[in-house]
């Protein structure tokens, strides 16, 4: 996977394979009972591998799969690389709250400037909010570099399965 945006937090790609959809789903769910170092789910033309729970911890990511058929013998798999959806759902919570309230005290400070009256608490809990952010941003971006070991567990199990199925082809790694 090129890197072409080092601010993105979640992973993906696009690889577009010669083979039927069904093939690599029913691949997938082979897979499943072959090994036991990840949890493979299946559901319709999406496919979820993540590592057993006991393994897991609060970033411990997850790869999404979306295999859908292009014409009878192409397919068009998506890839998402991402913590529990829970964790992000949460993290994501996070950052709409902060710009929530950045803007509730910049209307705020607006407000009371426009009354002329005093207004550095409320600059003072803009500043708090943009730091606040970035403690977000730099919380996930740590969380996502401490997990790329995993991150490159999950594509090279992916890689293994699409391999015996589909033969020679590289999805790089992020």
């Amino acid at each position: 996977m090129p890197k072409t945006n080092d601010i993105v937090l979640r992973p993906r790609f696009k690889k577009e394979l010669n083979t039927n959809n069904e093939t690599l789903l029913k691949a997938f769910e082979n897979a499943k009972n072959e090994q036991s170092e990840f949890i493979v789910t299946r559901i319709d033309n999406h496919v979820f591998i993540k590592f057993p729970k006991k393994e897991q911890q609060f970033w411990t990511p997850q790869l999404h799969l979306e295999i859908d058929e292009i014409e009878k013998d192409k397919t068009l798999l998506y890839g998402l690389f991402g913590p529990n959806p829970t964790v992000w759902t949460m993290f994501m919570f996070l950052h709409f709250i902060v710009v929530c309230l950045f803007i509730a005290f910049g209307a705020w400070a607006y407000s009371n400037w426009k009354l002329d009256t005093d207004y550095i608490l409320q600059i003072s809990l803009m500043i708090l909010m943009i730091l606040i952010w970035f403690v977000l941003y730099f919380a996930g971006s740590i969380g996502k570099a401490s997990n790329k070991k995993e991150m490159h567990k999950l594509n090279d199990f992916m890689q293994k399965v699409l391999k015996e199925n589909v033969g020679d082809l590289d999805i790089h790694k992020g």
